[in-house]
């Protein structure tokens, strides 16, 4: 048995029967093998908008995704110059054009839940922006850059490196 299988704890519930019966219409279109992995994926969706909500300062990864007309430009200057502002927690985004002067565009993410509240709102703020969502998980990025490790290694390679006396 797999350490996983080991760490499950089991839950016992009881919905009201069109609740269940909606359920089990989701897992079977979903395609998915049982309830508790649904429920599993809603818990965590749950958990981490819970975080976002209640632990501002929580650093949390996830997408921000926008819709938006405009074909001038005007709509994605003022959208990269948002981004600019928000710089730490922008990791990258793209963009596609859609039908009938449409947009979409998604944004990777990574920063304090308040902060990225904060860059969601500001995004809301810009005239042409139709549709946004942010989706967040807890579990992060590995950091790209450990600065101070690669100082110290830095440090350990020029000792090495000078003659001894």
């Amino acid at each position: 048995m797999s350490s996983e299988a080991n760490s499950l704890a089991r839950l016992s519930m009881s919905l009201p029967a069109e609740l269940f019966r909606q359920l089990d219409v989701m897992v079977e279109e979903r395609g998915l093998p049982s309830r508790s992995q649904l429920i599993a994926e809603l818990i965590r969706h749950a958990l981490a908008e819970h975080e976002a909500h209640f632990r501002p300062e929580d650093m949390l990864a996830g997408t921000i995704t926008l819709v938006y007309r405009g074909s001038r430009g005007r709509v994605r200057q003022q959208l990269a110059e948002m981004q600019a502002d928000y710089l730490k927690e922008v990791i990258s985004s793209q963009h596609v054009f859609l039908e009938d002067d449409q947009s979409l565009e998604v944004l990777l993410v990574q920063g304090p839940a308040m902060r990225l509240e904060e860059l969601c709102d500001a995004l809301r703020g810009i005239r042409g922006v139709h549709q946004l969502q942010l989706v967040t998980t807890t579990a992060l990025l590995p950091p790209l850059h450990d600065v101070e490790g690669e100082r110290n290694a830095a440090a350990r390679a020029t000792t090495k490196k000078e003659p001894a006396q």
